[in-house]
C-alpha cells in the first residue's frame, strides 16, 4: 500500500482487516507500507468457484452465513465494503470465509448518503448507478453490501451472475429492473428456500430490500434442532423410515454409478442433465475464460448441442436462389 492520499483512512482501514482477515505484520518503508496477513490456502472463493463450477446448497448455507456475518459486523462499525465479490472473499483450508481488499470501503456518518461510482458493474446495486445518471437520485448505503450478497449467493449455487451479459450497458439495464430469473436447468435441482432468499436480496427498491440480521434468520438457514420432551411415536416410526429409506439408496450406490446414462435424452438435450451439466459447464469455463449464462450469444449449452449446423447453409443458399 503506497503512502499517500488514501493514508488518511489506514487506521480505521486496518483496524477492520485484524477483524475480518488477521493481520501478522507491518512493514514500513519510505513509499510503501507492506500489509502481511493470515494465508488462506483455498485461495479466492472465485478461483475455488471456477474449479467446482457449483456448489451445493449445503457449502452454500456454510459460505453465506460467514459472508453475511462478516458483513454484519462490518456495518456495526458504520462501514460500507461497495466492493463485495467472490475475488474479495477467502477462503482457508476449512473453507472458513475471509473478507478482504476494503479499497473502496467507507466508513458512513449518522444519515450519511454516498453518490460515488465504485465497484464491480456485475455486482453493482441498482441505487448504485442511479446515483450516478440522475442528478436528484438520493444516493445508497449499507445496503448495496446486502444487494451483493445476493449475486455472490446465486453466483455460488448456478456457476453464473444473475445479471451477466457480454454487452454491459445491457447488464446494466437488467440490474436496473432487477431482471433475472430461475428458469435455466440448473435451478431445477435447487429447492425453495435459497431461491426465496436470493429474491429479498435483490431487490430494487433498497427499502424494500432486507438486511443482513433478517438474511441470517432466514429459512435457509435454519437447521433442524432435536428438541427434548416427550415421546412422539409418529416421529420416531418417521425416522425409523427415513433411515431405512437411506440405507437402502445407500446400498445400491454402487449400481447407479455404473447404470448407462438415457442415450435418447443425451442426445436430444445434453445440458438439462444433471451429470452432464457439470462437465458441460467446466468446458465452457475453458472454452471462454469467462462466465457465461445460458441464454445469451456464447451459451455454454450450445456448446454440445446436436443440431446439424447444415440447416444455416441450406437456408442461405435458398435465400440466395430466390
Amino acid at each position: 500500500m503506497q503512502r499517500g492520499k488514501r493514508y488518511t483512512y489506514f487506521e480505521w482501514w486496518l483496524v477492520t482487516l485484524i477483524l475480518v482477515i488477521e493481520l501478522q505484520d507491518v512493514f514500513e518503508s519510505e513509499t510503501f507500507i507492506f500489509l502481511v496477513f493470515e494465508l488462506c490456502k483455498n485461495g479466492e472463493l472465485f478461483d475455488y468457484l471456477t474449479s467446482v463450477v457449483t456448489l451445493s446448497e449445503k457449502k452454500t448455507r456454510y459460505i453465506m452465513r460467514q459472508v453475511l456475518e462478516g458483513v454484519k459486523y462490518v456495518h456495526s462499525k458504520s462501514i460500507v465494503h461497495r466492493d463485495l465479490k467472490p475475488e474479495n472473499i477467502l477462503l482457508d483450508d476449512q473453507l472458513n470465509v475471509k473478507i478482504t481488499d476494503f479499497g473502496f470501503a467507507k466508513v458512513l456518518k449518522d444519515g450519511e448518503r454516498l453518490f460515488e461510482l465504485c465497484g464491480t458493474p456485475g455486482y453493482l446495486a441498482p441505487e448504485t448507478l442511479k446515483a450516478n445518471m440522475f442528478d436528484d437520485a438520493p444516493g445508497y448505503g449499507m445496503e448495496v453490501d446486502v444487494w451483493a450478497c445476493g449475486v455472490i449467493m446465486f453466483t455460488l449455487l448456478v456457476g453464473c451472475p444473475p445479471f451477466w451479459h457480454r454487452k454491459q450497458m445491457v447488464m446494466l439495464r437488467n440490474i436496473m429492473e432487477g431482471k433475472y430469473s430461475f428458469t435455466s436447468p440448473e435451478w431445477a435441482d435447487i429447492s425453495d428456500d435459497p431461491k426465496d432468499l436470493i429474491r429479498r436480496l435483490l431487490v430494487v427498491d433498497p427499502h424494500e430490500r432486507i438486511d443482513v440480521a433478517e438474511a441470517l434468520n432466514h429459512a435457509f438457514f435454519h437447521t433442524v434442532a432435536i428438541k427434548s420432551g416427550r415421546f412422539n411415536a409418529r416421529a420416531k416410526l418417521r425416522l425409523g423410515l427415513l433411515t431405512v429409506r437411506a440405507a437402502v439408496r445407500l446400498s445400491r450406490l454402487p449400481h447407479t454409478s455404473t447404470r448407462a446414462l438415457p442415450l435418447e435424452d443425451a442426445l436430444r438435450d445434453p445440458y438439462t442433465m444433471r451429470v452432464l451439466r457439470k462437465v458441460i459447464d467446466g468446458c465452457a469455463f475453458r472454452v471462454y475464460g469467462h462466465w457465461v449464462k445460458k441464454g445469451e450469444g456464447q451459451n455454454r449449452a450450445a456448446l454440445f448441442e446436436n443440431t446439424p449446423k447444415t440447416e444455416l447453409k441450406s437456408l442461405y443458399v435458398s435465400n440466395l436462389s430466390r
